[in-house]
């Protein structure tokens, strides 16, 4: 067994007024050198909505849910919440944890998928959470692993394909008239070979999204043809980014005439963030309407019972070392090993007690 003191939920952080939009996107892109101008044509998505993400609230709600299974399982490990780029910051969520006397972290980061951006800059803000709360030598983290093809992930998609796809069929749509459209968010192609180059094309953060909805198509849909897109490119123009974007996949399957339904399925988020609610429920089914597709967004796992069940058996799974061979996976990739420990070594903790 490994003793854990408490977990550490580590989520992206988003504005929750108008007045925290652009001090958001400034931590976003900080080091970039940015213009304010420049952040307000990114800012009118979340203007949209009121200057508030809906990604707080779903953590909050994570939380609240995570916290309710692991007293329904007897497990005694009190959560704490912590963000990247907005209130509750990192530090504030492992401080709060050191003053309470928790000091060997289990991280729980919101993101399923291997690259850069939900692995080494999560690792690098605790690192530098730690530094500077001047905790490195007390407190130690260790982060469960990616979970794109753990079951408690898969189920809650399958299950929201299925019912998509059934209520297109409701319509007089046939599922094998019906493409599904697995969205992910796209990352520069060097970005992405810097993943895993050893998986090929794209490294492992496009394998294990190929890998995934492989399984969720089968099991949902499997007379419905289905393709991987990606949503969301940002930055120069001039750089290459994972394609093909949704927006133009879908006008391509409109001009094709291959289909008449979509579901769009946001299987690269946990919950509905600000760029599932804008970029795929706003522009994506407008581009659907525009090419006679009739569409439906299937639901990110969120708080489903399924994958709140499953985020704590990934808890457990570190709590009582449970052998890789014996841990749960959908596809060949997995089951995805662990990460290195974050701050102090077991000896310092126990130590500092």
């Amino acid at each position: 067994m490994t003793r854990y003191d408490a977990i550490l939920l580590a989520g992206f952080g988003g504005p929750e007024g108008q007045d925290d939009v652009i001090p958001f996107l400034r931590n976003v892109t900080r080091g970039r050198g940015i213009p304010d101008e420049r952040l307000e044509e990114v800012a009118h998505h979340y203007r949209h909505f009121g200057g508030v993400s809906p990604i707080n609230e779903q953590n909050r709600e994570l939380k609240a849910a995570l916290e309710a299974e692991l007293a329904a399982r007897g497990i005694d490990l009190p959560v704490y919440w912590g963000n990247r780029f907005w209130d509750p910051y990192f530090g504030e969520a492992i401080t709060a944890a050191h003053d309470a006397g928790h000091d060997r972290l289990l991280a729980l980061v919101t993101s399923a998928y291997t690259s850069w951006s939900g692995v080494e800059a999560y690792r690098d803000d605790l690192v530098r959470a730690l530094d500077e709360t001047g905790l490195t030598d007390v407190v130690a983290i260790d982060r469960i692993r990616e979970f794109f093809d753990h079951p408690g992930f898969i189920a809650p998609l399958v299950e929201g394909v299925r019912t998509a796809v059934a209520e297109l069929a409701a319509e007089g749509i046939a599922a094998e008239d019906v493409h599904l459209m697995f969205a992910t968010h796209s990352v520069p192609n060097t970005m992405a070979e810097a993943s895993g180059p050893q998986f090929g094309e794209g490294g492992a953060y496009v394998a294990q999204h190929l890998a995934g909805a492989e399984v969720i198509a089968a099991e949902a849909a499997p007379t419905s043809p289905w393709s991987l897109v990606y949503q969301s490119r940002s930055g120069d123009p001039r750089t290459p980014w994972l394609e093909p974007d949704i927006n133009d996949a879908i006008a391509e399957l409109g001009a094709a005439g291959t289909a008449k339904g979509l579901v769009i399925v946001p299987f690269g988020f946990v919950s509905d963030h600000m760029e599932v609610m804008w970029d795929l429920d706003e522009e994506a089914v407008e581009t659907a309407g525009e090419h006679g597709l009739a569409v439906r967004r299937a639901p990110t796992p969120g708080i489903h019972p399924a994958f709140v069940a499953g985020l704590v058996d990934l808890v457990l799974e570190r709590v009582e070392d449970v052998p890789v061979a014996e841990r749960p996976h959908l596809t060949a990739l997995g089951p995805w090993p662990d990460h290195d420990r974050i701050g102090a070594a077991d000896a310092s903790v126990e130590a500092s007690r």
